[in-house]
C-alpha cells in the first residue's frame, strides 16, 4: 500500500494518466490501479520503467522505492496459516500489523486482539463446528500470535470499545469467562491500551450496524482503512468520505461510553457476578 501510494504520487505529479502507466508496463489500467491501492504484487521490472517514465532519475531515490518493492513482496508470517484463515483475512492481519493505530467497536465477542487463549479457543470452535482439532488449535495460534503487536517495542495505540453484550454472552465455561475478564482488566492497565464498555443502560447508540475496525498507518502516505468482516467475505473501506462516517461514530461511542477508568470499574462488576 505504501509503495502503491507513492507510485500514484508520482504518477500524478507528472500528469500522467492511468491509461498511459498502463501501456508503459504492457499491462491494463486496471492493474495500474491495482497497483497503487496495493492489492497486487510488484514486478522490479514494472516498478523500475514506471519510475523512469514518471521522471525518477536520482538513484538513492530509485533504490529506495525498487527496496520498497521488494519487501512489498515477501510473505508475512500470516501466510503460513493460509490453510485456515478464509481468503479475506491474511490482507487485515497484515494491515493490523503495520498499523499504527487501531481503533474498534465489537459486539459479539471480545477483540480478538484481547482474547485470552481458552477464550479464543471457545469461539473459534463455534465458528469452525465440524473442522479438525488441528485446526481450531491453528487458529488460536494465530490469534495469539497477533496478540504480541500490542506488547512489543514498536506497539500501535489499540483503542476499544466491547458493547456489554460481548462481555456477557458465554463463549467456554464459567471460569472461562472469568479468565476473559480478568486478562481485559490487566491489559486495560497497559499504556498503549484504551478500552471502554459500552453498557446496556445506554440504549441506542452509533454503533448500531455493527462492529468495524479502523486502522490507521505511520506512513503520511497511507489513508486511514475502516475494516468491516462479513459471513463470507470482508470490505476493507479506505475512500475519505467512508473513513469519515466511521470516524464519526466511533467518536460518538467513545463519548457516550464510561472512561476507562469508569470501564474497568464495570468490568469488575462482571467479574464479581460471574
Amino acid at each position: 500500500m505504501l509503495l502503491g501510494s507513492q507510485l500514484r504520487r508520482l504518477r500524478e505529479a507528472r500528469g500522467i494518466t492511468r491509461e498511459a502507466a498502463g501501456y508503459s508496463i504492457r499491462a491494463s489500467e486496471s492493474k495500474i490501479s491495482r497497483m497503487e491501492l496495493g492489492r497486487v504484487s510488484f514486478k522490479t521490472r514494472d516498478v523500475e520503467d514506471l519510475l523512469t517514465l514518471y521522471g525518477i532519475t536520482d538513484e538513492q531515490e530509485r533504490a529506495s522505492l525498487l527496496s520498497l518493492a521488494k519487501e512489498a513482496n515477501v510473505a508475512g508470517w500470516w501466510h503460513s496459516y493460509s490453510d485456515v484463515l478464509p481468503s479475506w483475512f491474511p490482507t487485515y492481519v497484515g494491515l493490523e500489523g503495520a498499523a499504527s493505530l487501531i481503533r474498534a467497536y465489537e459486539v459479539q465477542f471480545v477483540h480478538g486482539l484481547l482474547q485470552t487463549e481458552a477464550y479464543a479457543r471457545a469461539v473459534v470452535r463455534r465458528g469452525m463446528q465440524g473442522a479438525s482439532e488441528a485446526d481450531v488449535e491453528r487458529r488460536v495460534a494465530l490469534r495469539l500470535e497477533r496478540q504480541k503487536y500490542l506488547v512489543d517495542e514498536s506497539a500501535p495505540d489499540f483503542h476499544i470499545i466491547l458493547d456489554e453484550a460481548a462481555l456477557r454472552r458465554p463463549y467456554g465455561d464459567r471460569e472461562v469467562m472469568r479468565g476473559q475478564l480478568q486478562h481485559l482488566i490487566e491489559i486495560s492497565e497497559r499504556p498503549n491500551v484504551r478500552l471502554q464498555v459500552m453498557p446496556f443502560s445506554l440504549g441506542g447508540h452509533s454503533g448500531e450496524s455493527g462492529a468495524f475496525t479502523i486502522l490507521s498507518f505511520p506512513e503520511s502516505d497511507l489513508s486511514d482503512v475502516v475494516y468491516l468482516e462479513q459471513l463470507t467475505s470482508a470490505l476493507y473501506l479506505d475512500k475519505p468520505e467512508d473513513v469519515a462516517q466511521y470516524e464519526k461514530a466511533l467518536k460518538e461511542l467513545q463519548s457516550d461510553s464510561p472512561g476507562p477508568s469508569e470501564s474497568r470499574d464495570l468490568l469488575r462488576g462482571l467479574l464479581q457476578l460471574s
